[in-house]
């Protein structure tokens, strides 16, 4: 087999070639026997006749010695070496068309069928061995998964770690590349120490914030975010309760109740309940709930949803117009010296305010004359004052019963400075205070008309979490001292000099006392009057109570926390903890608090470090080593692991942990029922980015930066994203609904957003499905170029160089990543191409025809070239276009490999569909059976690759087919016993 009359740079890249059928097609085992008689009577006169001239002892060409194989068994145990023999015989490029003893087809197929058969007899001889899969460590991706799942915030503590290596699959979830250097511990133990960071002690535990909760300012944004958005998660709108009445008016009510209604619609059934005994109370044409009762009665029996949202809304424009004219005004508590601003005097008329939610102010109906309702309608007329003193009686009382049943606000979320008469607006939950810390709670009406017994003990609990993290009513208090010593007169005199703010005692009951006696006699001295007394005794009593209490419940709060801690070790483990492991994490809790002198928090925090620093959580630890020379199986705790990190990339949740706890979770019904499960998880995401970006090499993209932005201005950071969700939404899609593995290939659909169809130039039509991403599905995509994964943008535009397409990298990516050719990078010395080609006289087609006229350059890019032409009519960020940058016109016309010639995207898929498309299927089987495993594919794992494939026709090449395959696997299920790794 003579290399000789080619380079020996383009040697190297023509010995790794592969073939297009040598991967998709398998032999049938031989016998030893065969394997012997064939090896003798055909292998080695061959070898002897058309190879050792080159590939001998003395002189190997691209050091290949083909003497050194006097038997099978040789043959055998180097069989990677014989792969590239195969690859390289059933191209049918070697011999070089020079050499004179050229074999005859018959012979070259002879020795290639007896080449696979030795290595399906060896497979067979191994069928199932796990492989040697030894301990490693969590990669970047699966660490911040894993932190992700474990605290539910997405904090991505490995951000700025190296980058980690793939294995020779192309992944990196793999011992043979995830090395642990010293350098990393650190980071890791630095990474711990962030996840820490974010930990908020709670009454009955602890939960993660989204940021760091260290400083006070960041415990408050946490906390009160928290409970802003349980509010705004709140149904407080009034038009849809006035359409779920009418919808309910409509129903069967025998078959649906109005709680039905309400849960439908997200609505809350108790105020639901409410709103629909209103419109349907008996009440004289008088008043504004009359008004709301005429104009609900006028929706048609048979309306549109569309027309009756339309009523709906006229409703609760009129009670948004209405019902703040009806708001009593509360005028600011003053006393003499005493600040507007201070805090009694502040909380007392925040207080009033609450109060007056549902409350009417008296006769102000008569100083209105407009109404926001539909001209001409009877609802006007019952908004009009009677004349009669009685009928005014009546008409005042329904003006009354209008604000108790809709509050002029369910929950006030933003405050300004209320002795200012500010609008609501400003601060989240703030008190009002002038340059005070506070913070006032005023959701009332909420709480008593909108929320369940289980919203109001949640509501609560937020509140509660809200003081004891963040200690706002200690520091509301010291800032009540710091501003009345500083900002006010009140507190400069010599008897208040022993209350200070700074003073850690400020806020014991002695102190408190004192101040209060103090605060008191100088308010009544100087004339305060009785609602101002009140209003302090009232400040300095609720203070107290509060402070009090929030002791009591932090120290009846550590248990709780240690036992949170105990729940998270285990949670961090994937397993339970052990009788020992558990009195270690309490004895290091203790040590730190008695030896080192923490405070509580801070001991809990070391804990979670301690947690997060084991090699029980950010290594793969597999089962407990068995001394066996057989494959042992997985226990359940570690096929739980092992399947929840190979779809989800994280660690298994508590359906998985509580199958591994029963030991059923390695029973086919109930693997195939996880498997089913976790796919339709948006967590299988994981798997089309980790997967699918590392197979099809987007994984960084996010990171692109080779887009001339000034050429290309509407490449932008939006639509870098967005080329990089495409992918990966199309693949979670096929994933949850079990969709062809052949949609990758000839789908006419895709996904998008508004950046990414601008891009593509596809109309969002009205009747558009767009989810709560702004995504949306785009069928019947082949009329904008699009369809399945080869035209996307990401893989145009990666694959690019920036000024100018590329085919020779888009046709390598197609040979490589979507066919599974092994074609290496070309050689340093090869030709270049035109860095721009709107400055080349020549066409990138052209340039190419110049380029493979050089005979070292030839050999390869007749393998991948034509597969990247077809890409023409895409430019250098995947924009669709009939010229290149030139002024040229392009043609995306293209000679394949197999002899055929084909036009554009669809002349390619045509070309894989006849002669690649099972190729594509066994690159997808090794690659995706490879990244399960987490190691390189090995002999013994080729009769599974058969099953699969096998399995994936049978099934109509549903992707659950691929994963059942490989999950019910003994490789997928076993480990090598310790006896038998090496």
């Amino acid at each position: 087999m003579k290399f000789a009359s080619l380079s020996r740079s383009c040697l190297v890249c023509v010995a790794l070639a592969s073939l297009f059928v040598s991967r998709a097609s398998y032999a049938e085992p031989a016998s030893a026997v065969q394997l012997q008689q064939t090896f003798e009577s055909t292998v080695q006169p061959f070898l002897q006749t058309h190879c050792l001239d080159c590939h001998n002892q003395d002189s190997p060409e691209a050091e290949l010695d083909l003497s050194q194989f006097p038997t099978v068994d040789s043959v055998a145990k180097d069989h990677q070496r014989w792969a590239l023999v195969l690859d390289r015989l059933s191209v049918g490029d070697m011999p070089p068309e020079d050499y004179e003893q050229q074999p005859t087809d018959p012979l070259r197929n002879k020795v290639i069928t007896w080449v696979k058969s030795l290595r399906a007899h060896e497979g067979e001889k191994q069928a199932g061995d796990p492989g040697f899969v030894p301990v490693r460590r969590l990669s970047n991706a699966e660490y911040n998964y894993t932190i992700r799942d474990l605290t539910g915030v997405d904090i991505q503590p490995t951000k700025d770690f190296p980058i980690d290596p793939a294995n020779e699959a192309g992944f990196d979830n793999s011992a043979a590349s995830l090395n642990t250097s010293p350098a990393l511990v650190k980071k890791y133990l630095d990474a711990a120490r962030q996840v820490a960071d974010h930990l908020a002690l709670t009454p009955s535990g602890f939960v993660f914030a989204p940021h760091p909760v260290i400083a006070h300012t960041d415990r408050d944004k946490f906390c009160v975010n928290r409970i802003v958005d349980f509010y705004k998660r709140q149904p407080t709108d009034y038009a849809p309760y006035f359409l779920a009445a009418w919808q309910f008016k409509q129903s069967d009510q025998t078959k649906q109740s109005l709680e039905q209604i309400a849960l439908e619609a997200n609505l809350s059934p108790k105020y639901l309940k409410t709103v629909w005994e209103e419109l349907n109370r008996e009440l004289e044409p008088l008043g504004p709930i009359a008004a709301l009762q005429i104009l609900w009665n006028t929706i048609p029996v048979d309306a549109s949803q569309a027309d009756a949202e339309k009523v709906c809304q006229q409703m609760e424009a009129f009670i948004n117009d209405l019902r703040p004219k009806l708001k009593p005004v509360v005028d600011n508590l003053q006393s003499p010296h005493i600040a507007n601003g201070s805090q009694p005097l502040v909380i007392w008329k925040n207080q009033q305010m609450a109060s007056n939610h549902t409350k009417y102010a008296r006769w102000s109906a008569r100083k209105l004359s407009q109404w926001k309702l539909p001209a001409g309608s009877p609802a006007v007329q019952a908004m009009v004052v009677p004349e009669s003193l009685a009928d005014r009686e009546k008409h005042e009382a329904e003006f009354e019963r209008f604000c108790t049943i809709f509050p002029d606000a369910f929950y006030i979320s933003e405050r300004g400075r209320v002795f200012q008469n500010e609008a609501s607006r400003g601060r989240l939950l703030s008190a009002g205070f002038h340059n005070q810390q506070g913070y006032f709670r005023d959701d009332d009406p909420l709480y008593q008309m909108v929320l369940d017994e289980a919203g109001q003990a949640e509501l609560d609990r937020l509140w509660q979490e809200f003081n004891l993290i963040a200690e706002a009513p200690q520091r509301q208090y010291r800032s009540f001292l710091w501003y009345e010593r500083a900002e006010s007169s009140f507190m400069r005199d010599e008897v208040f000099d022993l209350h200070r703010s700074e003073d850690k005692d400020s806020i014991s009951n002695a102190k408190m006392n004192a101040l209060q006696a103090l605060y008191l006699e100088k308010a009544l001295r100087l004339g305060a009057d009785e609602t101002a007394e009140q209003a302090i005794v009232d400040y300095f009593q609720s203070m107290q109570r509060t402070f009090r209490a929030l002791e009591q419940a932090e120290v009846a709060s550590h248990p709780s926390h240690l036992l949170a801690l105990q729940s998270f070790a285990e949670k961090a483990f994937r397993r339970p903890l052990t009788t020992a492991e558990k009195e270690n994490l309490i004895d290091f809790y203790h040590y730190l608090r008695e030896e080192e002198q923490l405070a509580h928090e801070e001991a809990i925090r070391d804990c979670v470090v301690s947690v997060l620093m084991s090699p029980k959580f950010f290594f793969h630890l597999g089962s407990p080593a068995q001394v066996s020379e057989t494959p042992v199986p997985l226990d359940d705790y570690a096929l739980a692991n092992r399947l929840s990190y190979f779809l989800w990339s994280s660690l298994p949740d508590e359906e998985l942990l509580a199958h591994a706890a029963a030991g059923n979770l390695h029973e086919q019904e109930v693997l195939s029922a996880q498997i089913k499960r976790m796919v339709k998880d948006p967590k299988v995401q994981a798997l089309a980015i980790e997967f699918g970006g590392n197979w099809l090499d987007f994984r960084r993209f996010e990171e692109h930066n080779a887009v001339d932005r000034m050429r290309f201005p509407t490449f932008d950071n939006n639509l870098r994203q967005a080329m990089f969700e495409e992918p990966v939404r199309f693949f979670t899609d096929l994933a949850r609904r079990d969709g062809s593995v052949l949609d990758f290939l000839y789908a006419d659909y895709t996904f998008a957003n508004q950046a990414l169809a601008r891009h593509y130039g596809i109309a969002m039509l009205s009747h558009t499905k767009i989810d709560p991403d702004g995504w949306f599905r785009v069928n019947n995509a082949s009329q904008y170029g699009r369809g399945g994964l080869l035209p996307m943008s990401v893989f145009l535009t990666q694959n690019a160089p920036g000024l100018r397409t590329s085919p020779v990298k888009r046709g390598y990516w197609v040979a490589k990543r979507v066919l599974g050719e092994h074609i290496p990078a070309p050689p340093a010395d090869v030709p270049e191409l035109p860095a721009d080609e709107s400055k080349s006289e020549l066409s990138l087609r052209e340039a190419l025809a110049k380029h493979r006229e050089i005979a070292s350059c030839a050999s390869c890019h007749q393998r991948f070239d034509s597969l990247g032409l077809v890409f023409e009519g895409y430019g250098p960020v995947g924009e669709r276009r009939t010229e290149d940058l030139g002024g040229r016109p392009v043609d995306t016309n293209a000679d394949f490999p197999n002899g055929n010639e084909g036009d554009g995207l669809a002349g390619l898929m045509q070309y894989i569909r006849e002669s690649r498309q099972e190729d594509f299927l066994d690159n997808l089987n090794r690659k995706l059976l490879a990244y399960a495993l987490g190691r390189t594919l090995q002999l013994s794992d080729e009769k599974l690759l058969r099953e699969m494939q096998t399995e994936l026709a049978t099934n109509d090449y549903r992707f659950s087919a691929l994963l059942e395959t490989i999950v019910t696997s003994p490789q997928f299920l076993n480990q090598r016993g310790a006896a038998a790794s090496p």
